[in-house]
């Protein structure tokens, strides 16, 4: 295949040079880490969602009896960051310092991690 220099995309590739030197390995490991944390997530949702499927469908047959106010109010208690009562955004920021944290930690080009994981988890 032979490369003509009127070629489009060559021409985009040109263009963008300073942008693509930008988004180096921090970038392509965090597009792969958010990637990888959707699919996860999606996982994790599925299972938590079919356990109270069955939880649900065995309290409305009689069969347990659940007090979803203490569940909520255990569940609250145990991920809320700040000890607010409530979870917010100040939770969430919490959460997502500790994982950039950890995911980051001596990665030589970090700059761009934290756009490619939300890319990642965006359009993947």
């Amino acid at each position: 295949m032979t490369e003509s220099k009127d070629d489009p995309v060559n021409a985009i590739i040109a263009q963008a040079k300073p942008i693509i030197a930008k988004l180096g390995f921090g970038t392509v490991v965090g597009y792969c880490s958010g990637m990888a944390m959707k699919k996860i997530g999606k996982a994790v949702a599925f299972v938590i969602g079919m356990g109270f499927i069955v939880v649900q469908g065995a309290v409305s047959a009689g069969y347990i009896a659940v007090d979803w106010n203490k569940v909520q109010s255990d569940v609250v208690s145990t991920v809320d960051t700040n000890n607010d009562g409530k979870l917010d955004e100040e939770d969430v920021k919490a959460y997502w310092a500790k994982v950039k944290k950890v995911l980051v930690n001596g990665i030589p080009d970090a700059g761009g991690f934290s756009l490619g994981f939300l890319w990642g988890v965006k359009y993947s």
